[in-house]
């Protein structure tokens, strides 16, 4: 398992049941990831971080609400209710997710004029967020990525993998999407054509 890795994306409260921003049945996967993680001698975490005031959120646009689409100076943004906020609860990661065998967490979403859905990328696809740096130093060129959300971080995560040069599978048992707008069938037609290993 050397150039193996884990990358478990975003289970954090406020993306379960009862959060900011829940993913139905977003909990779930958190049994099915632990047991996982038992199976990989390297695993990362990704931690969605955002500063209050964060331009991906609604409340931060006059007479938006969530889940509108406005343009950014790097394109097309979906606004969200205000939700992982550094510091907050609803940003801690799961409190049943054991995160002992994780050997790096990677916050994205922290720069407040940009959101950030892939492990790897801000929505710009230009700033890095230094791990494909860190999988090249390490060796660990095989990703398996599972988590929240399928059809946003997850899928953006992995379509970058395989950009970055990497071996992606996404594992669908151990992950949930928010499905708007036909968005899950959508991004795993798409993973499937970015030749993302969609199991």
């Amino acid at each position: 398992m050397a150039g193996k890795a884990l990358i478990v994306i975003d289970v954090q409260n406020d993306f379960c049941p009862g959060g900011a921003l829940a993913v139905d049945g977003g909990d779930g996967v958190v049994p099915i990831v632990n047991k996982l993680m038992g199976q990989f001698n390297h695993v990362i975490l990704t931690q969605d971080w955002h500063t209050a005031d964060h331009s991906s959120f609604a409340s931060q646009h006059q007479g938006k609400v969530p889940f509108d689409d406005i343009e950014m100076p790097y394109g097309s943004q979906r606004l969200w209710p205000d939700h992982c906020i550094q510091g907050s609860h609803g940003a801690d990661f799961h409190p049943e997710l054991n995160v002992a065998p994780a050997e790096l967490i990677i916050r994205k979403g922290f720069r407040t004029p940009i959101d950030s859905y892939s492990a790897f990328f801000e929505n710009d696809h230009k700033t890095p967020t230094g791990l494909t740096g860190y999988l090249r130093e390490r060796g660990l060129d095989d990703l398996t990525f599972v988590g929240l959300a399928t059809d946003f971080c997850v899928a953006y995560s992995a379509i970058d993998a395989v950009g970055q040069g990497f071996s992606a599978r996404v594992l669908l048992d151990a992950c949930r999407g928010i499905d708007l707008m036909g968005s899950l069938e959508t991004m795993i037609g798409e993973m499937k054509a970015k030749a993302v290993d969609v199991i």
